[in-house]
């Protein structure tokens, strides 16, 4: 179901080349998993973490003291307004800032009927207006049709989280105005609006293929300014620093596609790099992990906090494992009932979510640096 693999010459299938401090992540021939790094497993992903010496730093690099600090006790879910179902980690490519660490060799992690059936029910106990289908690439799930056509029969706002390359496909020719007929939100992310910045994260002629499908996005109706086919760009930095203002970049961003290539979109999401999985290695190769922890840390802004995605966002995973945020996903946090009991979308009820703790640790710093930064884009003004 695949697309031919970007890769970039001279990434070598082991570990990746050395890179100079500043410079940009560049794509990878495979995933963490594939490759066999010790980073594939999330234990040492918190360990590097936790390892970093930021005594230092404001509230000693602790999240927790950073929240204590700004009045909150312990961080509370609010009312969720969203329902983020990650269908799997199975893309057709293989992006070095990836968090979730997705891959075409990820096959093995895909959700199945039932839970997408559990997620489903799930969905009607919650009051969540917004279905938020994301993976790896939701739409090589073979259930992602079923689940779509399902929310949006309830009446619920969907969002597909898309690489854009994805729709170029074979067999997925048709899938743009299959969405738009179902007024499916495209929320499409494109590393940086040039070709440079984006096939140094994600390869050789990725920049070219996202535009390609820009262009039949466009032909379609989505990013005209229309409700029911809204079309949302999700940029993130191509290097060891925090996305410049949201509003800002968002006229840049419009001037320039349309200038320069003739595409229109509605809204620009500026979100910062987690510093967890495949990003997570390339701080560490470059040796730029302290020095963003430190910039993630010293950026701490109060006034993110009450919006912060984890408090209105419930995230499934491919197993139907409960989450707070997709972060902790890909970290195996679990989100946890107040006695501690980890969390499934077969038995979920909306009492034990309410009462819960949000889990966190120092990767939520990424969250909340500067003006914030959620699967929403920017929090703080």
């Amino acid at each position: 179901m695949s697309a031919p693999l970007p890769t970039l010459p001279g990434d070598p299938a082991g570990a990746p080349p050395p890179r100079a401090a500043g410079a940009s992540p560049r794509a990878l021939p495979f995933s963490l998993r594939a490759r066999g790094s010790d980073l594939a497993s999330p234990g040492r992903q918190l360990a590097a973490l936790g390892a970093v010496d930021l005594s230092g730093a404001p509230h000693g690099g602790s999240f927790e003291a950073a929240l204590a600090a700004s009045g909150w006790e312990r961080l509370a879910p609010s009312k969720i307004e969203v329902f983020q179902v990650n269908l799997g980690k199975l893309c057709n490519m293989t992006c070095r800032h990836c968090h979730v660490d997705a891959g075409p060799d990820r096959v093995d992690e895909t959700m199945d009927r039932a839970t997408v059936d559990a997620c489903l029910a799930a969905l009607d106990g919650t009051g969540a207006h917004t279905v938020d289908v994301t993976g790896g690439a939701p739409e090589l799930n073979p259930h992602f049709r079923y689940l779509v056509d399902e929310a949006v029969r309830r009446g619920k706002h969907v969002l597909d989280r898309c690489n854009l390359t994805v729709l170029l496909v074979p067999g997925l020719a048709d899938l743009p105005a299959w969405l738009a007929e179902r007024g499916v939100e495209i929320v499409a992310s494109l590393p940086h609006p040039r070709r440079r910045g984006t096939d140094a994260q994600r390869g050789e002629g990725a920049f070219d293929r996202s535009l390609e499908a820009l262009r039949r996005l466009n032909a379609l109706g989505y990013g005209q300014g229309r409700a029911d086919r809204r079309l949302t760009l999700v940029t993130n930095p191509v290097g060891a620093f925090l996305p410049a203002g949201q509003a800002s970049l968002e006229r840049e961003w419009k001037e320039l596609l349309a200038r320069e290539h003739g595409i229109s979109f509605d809204r620009l999401l500026a979100l910062a790099n987690m510093p967890i999985s495949r990003y997570l290695e390339w701080l560490e190769s470059t040796g730029n992990l302290e020095r963003y922890l430190e910039l993630l840390v010293t950026s701490f802004n109060p006034a993110t906090v009450a919006g912060l995605m984890c408090r209105s966002t419930l995230s499934v995973g491919w197993d139907g494992r409960l989450y707070d945020c997709d972060f902790n996903q890909m970290l195996e946090l679990p989100a946890l009932s107040a006695e501690g009991r980890p969390l499934h979308v077969r038995d979920l009820d909306p009492a034990v979510l309410a009462a819960r703790t949000v889990v966190t640790r120092r990767h939520c710093f990424g969250c909340t640096a500067g003006a914030g930064s959620s699967c929403g884009g920017a929090i703080a003004g």
